[in-house]
């Protein structure tokens, strides 16, 4: 059955998302009144039997077929570039948190906690009742409405920490630290997948990220 987060993008999780969503929004308006004015433009010149001169040659037509489209082109590039900056700008993050990519696992640290580290696995459906290829034996647990810089690297092959709802895509290159922003608006569970082809377990290495109020994570980390 199609449902609608099956055509559309998933709900955010994140103020980077949030803006995406409507950087998406707005691109896909743009594109409608581009596709119907060349639409009918196009219908115009097809079914009409009559030859406009003014359209075989004239410096106004000319110049408004080239301002249009350089037009056009700004009210996409401005916030385009606007969301690039924003989501490589990392400034005083709260706490730091690395992934480490594995054939085909994610291990995760809180460098920032006494060395905390753990392996995440996927779990198998017929042991525990979850999402199927989604749930794994250790989420990762964050804080919510905290600044995180989010570090993520690979042991042996590439592969990409990705969660959608969050608008995160962070490649794991071995032997390279690859970083970006991280910040969750709503607790709850946020699900991704390496989406990176790493081999032939490439679709059983899930991720689960946790997101609770920062008391509980203090109180998780205590434990």
């Amino acid at each position: 059955m199609t449902t609608w987060p099956n055509l559309y993008l998933q709900d955010s999780t994140s103020p980077l998302m949030e803006q995406l969503i409507f950087f998406h929004d707005h691109i896909m308006m743009i594109l409608m009144m581009i596709v119907t004015t060349v639409s009918y433009t196009m219908m115009m010149l097809i079914f009409n039997n009559n030859t406009d001169r003014n359209l075989l040659e004239g410096q106004m037509i000319e110049l408004i077929w080239t301002v249009t489209p350089a037009m056009t082109l700004f009210f996409i590039a401005t916030p385009s570039l606007r969301l690039l900056y924003l989501m490589d700008e990392i400034n005083n993050p709260t706490m730091t948190m690395k992934a480490i990519g594995h054939q085909w696992y994610w291990s995760y640290e809180y460098s920032d906690f006494n060395e905390m580290e753990f392996d995440s696995y996927m779990i198998n459906q017929e042991e525990k009742e979850s999402l199927r290829l989604l749930d794994v034996d250790n989420r990762m647990v964050l804080p919510s409405n905290t600044f995180i810089r989010m570090i993520v690297t690979s042991s042996d092959v590439i592969h990409s920490w990705t969660l959608p709802s969050t608008g995160v895509k962070i490649d794991g290159t071995p032997g390279r630290l690859n970083q970006s922003s991280l910040m969750f608006n709503r607790n709850g569970l946020t699900f991704g997948q390496c989406s990176e082809i790493c081999g032939t377990n490439h679709s059983f290495m899930p991720i689960v990220v946790e997101s609770m109020p920062i008391n509980s994570f203090i109180k998780w980390m205590i434990k």
